[in-house]
């Protein structure tokens, strides 16, 4: 009877996602992933059957790991709290676990998405109507019901704090500490504009826990 390899699906996914912060996406391959955790490419291969399947399985976890927090923070009670909350998970979390910031950062797209099974777009399609919905509910309790509302929401709670992590991981000296802090200040002044349901949380709120 033949064994089953020792290495775990998360620990060979936590060996690319190191490969993807030393070298680039481009470096995640079955043999390099096998070299990094000192077994025989087989057992690589017993997990993903090709290196899309591997990038996708590391992208997929990472997205996973990462909206766990940001829904989690969409749905608090306080609609602008929540909102504050949401924009503060993203800097957070890239601080707390910069290693999966990373594979965030370099998007999708570099980990070969066009080429990912149709089971694996699927997911990821899932994904993103997670946050979709998310974001939309949250922009009904907030009052932001035309199209160029929501976009803006998203702007503000998405792009804004990514942009600031990819610009801190540009800098060798950068504190994500800061940046999470100066995002906290921009988004609390974005949302106390508007009133009403904007006013209902303490200013300080993105920074509790």
């Amino acid at each position: 009877m033949s064994r089953k390899p020792t290495h775990t699906l998360d620990s060979l996914l936590d060996a690319a996602a190191d490969l993807v912060v030393s070298h680039g996406a481009a470096a995640v391959t079955m043999s390099a992933v096998a070299a990094a955790v000192g077994a025989p490419s087989g057992s690589v291969y017993y997990r993903f059957p090709d290196r899309a399947a591997l990038l996708a399985g590391l992208w997929l976890r990472t997205v996973d790991r990462f909206q766990s927090g940001f829904l989690e923070a969409l749905r608090i009670d306080s609609p602008r709290q929540a909102a504050m909350r949401a924009a503060h998970h993203v800097t957070d979390w890239s601080r707390r676990h910069p290693t999966e910031a990373a594979v965030l950062l370099a998007g999708p797209e570099a980990f070969g998405s066009a080429q990912w099974s149709a089971e694996s777009r699927d997911v990821a399609v899932a994904q993103q109507a997670r946050i979709d919905d998310a974001l939309r509910e949250l922009g009904d309790r907030l009052g932001y019901r035309s199209r160029a509302d929501r976009e803006r929401l998203a702007l503000l709670i998405i792009e804004l704090p990514h942009a600031a992590v990819r610009r801190s991981a540009r800098k060798a000296d950068a504190d994500l500490t800061d940046t999470a802090e100066a995002v906290n200040r921009i988004v609390r002044d974005a949302l106390g504009e508007g009133g009403g349901a904007l006013s209902d949380a303490p200013a300080d709120s993105a920074n509790e826990g």
